[in-house]
Order: structure tokens, then sequence, then C-alpha cells
């Protein structure tokens, strides 16, 4: 184990669960103080989302506000990334994280601040704009956050570094941050903490993975080539649309064959084009994958696979050397996100402590991706958690029974969060948080 990692398991370790938050009332009454104007701002940026690297307007918010409370405040980080430092003294490095892009979804939730916003998408085309995803209960809850921890500096030692990080939904807006320096020119953590509110968890209560919270997160494409003809003429044609059905119907057997069945993966043809008259057979075919898994070594064994069935099945189906398929994997691509020990179980006995045993509980991985597991990877002594807040309201939590399957996700267009006890949650949880990590 890198011994930076050592000494600060050691720390958390020697450390007592029981000392390490203030008493629930005074902060928790402080936060309630803070909902109107919080829901105001909240309301604000979800009537106003911006899309990946665009959000001039929402950064211009948050950094605003963290001035306000006394921090020194960069933009422009990674693009439209916000940087807010606050020194108090000796002690750790704790960096929180909030990620401020929207969806290119067209809202309708019917809610009175709903966003009307369009934007012209990477696609070229026009869409509506909206919060699907919950960033801005992420923004809000950042903003809270600094207020609390700026007014309980006495309480406190170290350097606390609070981002908004831009195109978190794109998966690049973390490694920009880092490419401009955020672990240079700005004070490195020993620990990294960010929240993502959740669709499937009733509002207020708190959910935390043991281990991969999130997963690796691969876009890979697939040029299958054949010899276009009449299609009343197969036989002297190379059939590129069959060929790629092979090859479509052959990926499932890395999951179900190839990847042990402890281990998890995801294999998904997301996108297959290919001709565009009924009598003509084309001479390619164009594939699109997203490949989900969790561990490194499985996450390679799918890549390395994808191409070795494409290769098989065009072998298979007579084509030529120069006719071969091309497997290009995305150049970028959203690494599995872990939540790390000892951090993990020392921050999750601390909401324990404060919230009960009945508003903590701990989630399964999900296969979805999230960028934020950058942070961590950049340096392997940095401890990283990222937990989940449930923002669904309560009454509709009740009528389908707890199953969230019957409920709007992350990104429908419908996903609409009980914004004020899922704020409050998230921001007394994300100060208590740092509080523990920064102790005197």
């Amino acid at each position: 184990m890198h011994k930076p990692l050592l000494a600060l398991a050691a720390a958390f370790a020697a450390a007592p669960v029981l000392a390490a938050a203030p008493s629930p009332t005074p902060l928790t009454q402080a936060v309630r103080g803070d909902m109107p104007g919080l829901l105001a701002i909240y309301r604000d940026l979800h009537a106003h989302p911006e899309l990946g690297f665009a959000e001039t307007r929402s950064a211009a918010i948050l950094a605003a506000e963290a001035r306000k409370a006394g921090f020194t405040v960069t933009t422009g980080v990674g693009g439209t990334g916000v940087v807010a430092v606050m020194r108090n003294g000796p002690g750790p490095v704790l960096l929180l994280r909030a990620d401020m892009d929207a969806l290119p979804v067209v809202e309708q939730t019917g809610l009175p601040y709903a966003s009307t916003a369009k934007a012209v998408a990477a696609g070229g085309v026009e869409t509506g704009v909206m919060h699907a995803c919950g960033h801005d209960t992420h923004m809000t809850t950042w903003i809270g956050t600094a207020r609390r921890l700026a007014a309980m500096k006495d309480k406190w030692s170290g350097t606390l570094v609070m981002i908004g990080q831009p195109a978190e939904e794109i998966g690049g807006g973390a490694k920009a941050m880092l490419e401009d320096g955020l672990y240079t020119r700005f004070p490195k953590p020993s620990v990294v903490i960010a929240f993502h509110d959740s669709a499937s968890l009733p509002a207020g209560t708190i959910g935390y993975a043991d281990g991969y919270a999130m997963a690796n997160v691969d876009s890979v494409d697939i040029l299958v080539k054949g010899v276009g003809g009449h299609g009343a003429y197969p036989h002297l044609t190379k059939d590129p649309v069959v060929l790629a059905a092979r090859i479509v119907g052959t990926l499932q057997t890395l999951v179900s064959r190839e990847t042990a069945p402890v281990d998890s993966a995801v294999v998904t043809v997301g996108s297959f084009h290919a001709g565009s008259k009924h009598n003509i057979i084309p001479d390619e075919a164009r594939l699109q994958l997203t490949v989900r898994s969790y561990a490194p070594e499985v996450r390679q064994h799918l890549l390395d696979g994808i191409a070795r069935i494409a290769r098989g099945e065009a072998i298979a189906a007579g084509m030529p050397e120069d006719r071969m398929p091309v497997v290009t994997p995305a150049l970028t691509y959203t690494p599995a996100t872990r939540n790390t020990q000892p951090l993990t179980d020392r921050i999750v006995a601390v909401f324990r402590q404060r919230f009960g045993e009945n508003k903590v509980e701990q989630v399964k991985a999900e296969m979805g991706g999230e960028d934020f597991s950058r942070y961590a990877l950049a340096d392997p002594s940095i401890q990283s958690l990222l937990f989940r807040v449930g923002g669904v309201p309560q009454a509709k939590w009740m009528a389908a029974g707890g199953d969230p399957t019957k409920l709007p996700s992350l990104h429908s267009p419908y996903w609409a969060p009980d914004a004020e006890p899922t704020i409050a949650t998230a921001t007394e949880a994300m100060t208590i948080a740092a509080l523990t990590i920064l102790k005197k």
C-alpha cells in the first residue's frame, strides 16, 4: 500500500467515531434556516440549465456565492470549472465536488419553474435542455455546504477545496480540470468526496456502495465492410448487414460465456445503421456499442474480445483481408468509481450516528458512469467517496410501493426530485463529512 495511504488509514482508524461530527441540532437548524434562500437558488438553476462546457451562468452563480462565503475563487478551470479554496490552518486537504451540466432533454415535469431552455447539442441539432440528472441539487448543496463550513471555521482545521465541475454528462469535465492544473495550481487533496441525487431512494435517505459504485464506460464504433450489390443477387455480394448481425449476436457471448458469473459486464449495441433502399445490399454497416464493467481486467477482456469477434466473424463470412471490420474504441472513457477504505466506513458511521440507521442504507453498484473517479485515480494515495441522497417524493415512493422501476429515473424528462429534503440532507451530510475529515 502507498505510504501516504497507510498514514491516512491509520489516522482514520485512530480517531473516535462518536466525536467526529458536531451535535446535530445546531447544524440541522442552521441548514434549515438556509433552505428558503437555497431553494430560490435551486429553482433558478433548474430553470436555466446549460450543457457541458457551456455552464457559464451556473459557474458564475457558484463563484459569486463562494466569494461571499470567503473563499478564494478561480474560474475558467478546465473550460468553465470553478475552484474555491479556503485555507484554515494546518491539516488535510479535502476536495468537495459538484457537477454543473444538464442534459439535452425536453422537460415534461410540469413544475412551475420547469426549464424552457434550448441549446444546440454536440450533433448540431437544437434541443431542449433540462437538469434531468439532478445536478441542480448538487450545485445548490455545494453552495449550502460552502456557507456552513465558512461559518464553522472554528470547528475544523485544514484546507477545503470546493470545485464546480463542467461536463460530467459527457465524461470530459474532470479530465479537463485535472489537465488544467487542478492538482498543481491548487492544493492537492488527500480525500475527495461528492454526492449524487438518487431516483431509487426516498427523499432524504442516504445510500452508499461499498467498493465499486459506478462502472467503467467505453464507447466503441465498428465499421463492418462488405461488397454491395443487388438484393436479388446476394450471391454476387458480401453482405455487411448479415455479417454485422452475426457480430451483434456473438458479442453477447463475451458476457454470457467469457466473463465469470461473479463479475459484472454489459455489452450493448445501441445503434445499427446500414443501407438506404429495399433492394440494395450496401457496402458497409455501422455499429455503435456501449461497454460497461468494473474491474480493469474485465474491461480489457471485453475490448479485446470485441475486436476478436468482429474479425473472426468476418473471416467466417469469407471477407478478404482488406475488408476486415474496423473497430474504433473512443479515445476517452469514463473509468469506474470506487469508494475506498477506510474512508467509506468512517463517513458512513458518522452518517448513521447523525441521521439514524433507517436513513442510511447500503446500495448496489450501478452500471452508470461518473467521471468523479478521475480525481482519485490521479494519485493512488487519494481516498474517495461518492454517496447517494434520495430524491423521490415520499408520496410517490409510497404509491409505487418502494419499487423504483415504477418511478421516473435519472435522465427522464419527468424526473423531479423533492428538492427541500434532498438538498437539506445532502448539505448536512456533506458538511459533517467535511468536518469529520478536517476535524481539529
